[in-house]
């Protein structure tokens, strides 16, 4: 029987089907609707031209996430997602005039896997808690940003007239995220109400933070800082400016608690899953970012052919670029970038938490290496490991990783 290749070209509320043969000939076309009416006749197509449970239509569109690749992968077929950017390259092939139509950008897509299936790779078929713990892992890790770049307006607006407030958290371990940081800045928006705040509203505001020990001399700290010299915004600047500081602080405080919600949840679901013992062996990795090393990487451990193939997918393997007698190592852009942010994370922790890692470190930076590239050079060294380990089936071992030698 021919293979029959499908390709989809995806929009917002309507997609645009294409089925070819092995030779390339187009077989049907069609529109359909983003709803469930519209994947029944895309199913129903599908099964006119042969497909069936024991040999399913590949199909390639240019997403990995929605409903529809999620209700396709449901069926058991092997669904490959291809970059947008190598689909606009395939185009030139078949329209050399530069023309495109939804339905062209569809055959397009279907005559990739005709002609290259073994340069493109299906999706992995992780499990339902694999892809939950995804989900939550990516959108803790979104609200972890956005905290971020939510604390960085707060602390830009606060240097425009209230520069006397940044020092109060200094020492604070989470900086501006601290809750007596935001607690406080909620009683007093202004150097004028904070300058008039007593040392039993200071305790009570102190205790309604959180804080438990060395209350007494915190109170001094912060009556004393607040009451400063500063220079200041005339009264009704310094007041509008308040107002904008409550406003920042109230997207600041959402942002704090959405990324403390999804860090409990996405640790939960981690928990229960059974690959997490293995990745929380590992040092550098505790529940948090082993849940997000386990949200890039999926549980369908054939994903990868090997370490080298999980290493460039991290971005950890450098890239060479060879022409005549040139030759030239560079760092790899092309990556997870998320998988690789982790990395850096799990790379510093691991060199205070493994001696072989530190040591490993040291040797790099020994070659005059500069930081960066250490660190991706241990995180390329660990990510073999624990593609070793979850393949086998085994712990995380010290003496097997970084072996000492007589």
């Amino acid at each position: 029987m021919a293979r029959i290749f499908c390709g989809i070209d995806w929009a917002s509320d309507h997609h645009d089907v294409a089925l070819i043969d092995q030779d390339g000939a187009l077989l049907a076309k069609l529109r359909i609707d983003d709803n469930a009416a519209g994947l029944t006749h895309l199913l129903d197509l599908l099964a006119d031209h042969g497909d069936t449970p024991q040999s399913p239509v590949p199909v390639a569109i240019e997403t990995s996430h929605g409903l529809l690749v999620s209700c396709l992968r449901a069926t058991g077929r092997p669904v490959y997602a291809i970059n947008p950017l190598t689909g606009a390259r395939y185009r030139d092939r078949y329209a050399l005039t530069r023309k495109k139509s939804d339905h062209l950008d569809a055959k397009v897509l279907a005559n990739i896997l005709r002609t290259d299936p073994t340069e493109h790779r299906p999706l992995p078929t992780d499990s339902e808690l694999a892809q939950a713990i995804a989900v939550l892992a990516r959108a803790q890790q979104d609200a972890v940003w956005d905290r971020t770049q939510a604390g960085n307006k707060l602390r830009s607006h606060l240097r425009e007239y209230f520069p006397g407030f940044l020092p109060v958290f200094v020492h604070f371990r989470e900086g501006i995220t601290s809750p007596v940081t935001r607690t406080l800045l909620a009683a007093a928006p202004t150097p004028t109400e904070a300058a008039r705040l007593s040392r039993s509203q200071l305790r009570a505001l102190l205790i309604k933070a959180g804080r438990q020990r060395e209350i007494a001399p915190e109170v001094e700290r912060l009556h004393q800082l607040l009451r400063e010299p500063q220079m200041q915004q005339p009264p009704l600047v310094e007041q509008a400016m308040g107002a904008k500081t409550q406003a920042l602080l109230r997207q600041f405080n959402a942002a704090c608690a959405s990324a403390d919600e999804l860090e409990a949840a996405t640790v939960t679901a981690f928990a229960t899953h059974p690959d997490a013992e293995i990745i929380t062996s590992f040092p550098g990795l505790g529940a948090l970012t082993g849940a997000r090393v386990l949200a890039e990487l999926g549980d369908d451990h054939t994903r990868f052919a090997d370490a080298r193939a999980l290493k460039a997918y991290a971005g950890a393997a450098p890239i060479t670029r060879a022409s005549g007698k040139k030759t030239t190592v560079l760092a790899r852009h092309i990556k997870n970038q998320r998988l690789a942010a982790v990395g850096y994370l799990w790379a510093f922790a691991a060199l205070t938490a493994s001696p072989g890692a530190r040591a490993h470190y040291d040797r790099r930076r020994a070659t005059e290496e500069r930081h960066t590239a250490a660190q991706r050079n241990l995180f390329n060294r660990m990510l073999g490991c624990l593609h070793h380990c979850l393949t086998n089936r085994i712990p995380y071992s010290e003496e097997i990783a970084f072996p000492t030698t007589a």
